[in-house]
């Protein structure tokens, strides 16, 4: 049989999910490092779209998850067996959280915990409409696909769910439209994939009491904000208000699969009668990931990184300055990066690549580069990063 590369393979047997993927072939990372197959460095500028908050390959991760591998992996469907790292890490995360949020539901990923979320809002309050944002997203299942914040997206695959309202993210039509009849607000506390989106206090800090008011729940979707992105463990502490539920994943395993939606315990129970089982999962909070989640969480805890994030967002705001960047939009150790067009970002991003970067666009926001690197990055590190941007800049146009 005559060899066939692997990169061949990947595009005739891996489901692409578009005509033209990066295909570099990784075969190592550590830190802030990727190396791929020719032993060729790459600063990893996005974490795995926030997965990597601490970097790759983290000892005490890695001992995490052969420790647990070695012990047991899949016993049961979720929720039937007492499994000690479940249990462990949701307790950690209960102690982190604020009193109302104490009973966390493991998923497989983030837009899984998008689903239950939706689930348990309409059975909590018997109610079917939500209220979403356009230039939101909160994962690409059917569900989440429903409330996704663009039309292009989810137009090829109506019918979807009906009874979800879209209203643009800081506008006065969101408060006006919650009203006894609704299930949930569902919102990110940073508007990811618009090119970063931060609302105002007075603006979220309204929507909580109109939503208090009417008893609908507030979702707050942290998957790419959460564990010390913005500058805070959890970035809904900055507007002073408290979800009824909490909506995790990507940095929440460490690099392992792992999504959760968080509540209260009282608000957790409606899932458990009528019907029984009103929610279930074989794989989900997978005892592995479980185990590399919480090892993560621990080292993000243990070291300085989230404290120095508000002097890392100085330095990308000071180092990005050039004549084709349009503008420059940041949420702690963060950012988007504007260019004139698409087409002059994706150029850049290229050359970025070339000269050893990773980085990528935003989905509802093209003309922006994405920048947002492991929180252990160093200051340096930082500052080389911005400098290879620079000259990748300058490079392609």
């Amino acid at each position: 049989m005559s060899h066939i590369s692997n990169r061949q393979l990947f595009l005739d047997h891996v489901a692409q999910t578009s005509p033209a993927p990066i295909g570099l072939e990784i075969v190592k990372a550590r830190g802030i490092y990727q190396y791929d197959i020719n032993g060729k460095p790459y600063i990893d500028l996005i974490s795995g779209f926030s997965v990597c908050n601490i970097g790759h390959g983290h000892p005490d991760v890695v001992k995490a998850v052969q420790q647990q591998a070695a012990e047991y992996m899949h016993l049961i469907v979720y929720g039937e067996f007492i499994e000690n790292p479940q249990v462990q890490y949701a307790r950690m995360l209960a102690d982190l959280l604020p009193e109302s949020l104490n009973c966390v539901y493991f998923t497989n990923s983030g837009a899984e915990a998008t689903e239950g979320a939706m689930k348990l809002a309409k059975r909590a309050t018997g109610h079917s409409k939500i209220i979403a944002f356009n230039k939101s997203y909160h994962g690409s299942t059917q569900g989440a696909l429903s409330i996704m914040g663009d039309e292009y997206f989810r137009n090829a695959f109506r019918p979807l769910l009906p009874d979800i309202y879209h209203v643009d993210y800081g506008s006065d039509a969101a408060i006006d439209l919650i009203d006894d009849t609704t299930a949930c607000v569902i919102m990110e506390t940073v508007q990811a994939e618009s090119g970063l989106n931060a609302p105002a206090k007075e603006w979220i800090q309204q929507i909580r009491k109109k939503c208090t008011d009417h008893n609908v729940l507030l979702v707050f979707d942290e998957i790419q904000a959460g564990f010390g992105r913005t500058g805070s463990l959890w970035a809904f502490g900055q507007y002073e208000v408290i979800p009824d539920i909490l909506l995790l994943g990507k940095a929440l395993g460490g690099g392992m699969p792992l999504g959760a939606f968080i509540s209260s315990w009282d608000l957790m129970q409606t899932l458990t009668s009528s019907p029984v089982l009103g929610h279930i999962t074989t794989f989900g909070g997978h005892p592995v990931s479980c185990a590399a989640g919480k090892a993560a969480l621990e080292v993000l805890l243990d070291g300085k990184f989230i404290s120095d994030v508000k002097k890392k967002e100085t330095i990308i705001q000071q180092q990005l300055q050039h004549k084709a960047i349009k503008q420059l939009r940041t949420a702690g150790l963060w950012a988007a990066v504007e260019f004139g067009s698409f087409e002059i970002n994706q150029k850049i991003i290229h050359r970025c690549i070339q000269n050893g970067l990773i980085t990528d666009w935003f989905l509802f926001a093209p003309e922006c580069m994405r920048v947002g690197p492991p929180l252990i990055i160093t200051e340096d590190e930082l500052i080389k990063a911005c400098e290879i941007i620079l000259q990748s800049i300058e490079e392609a146009i």
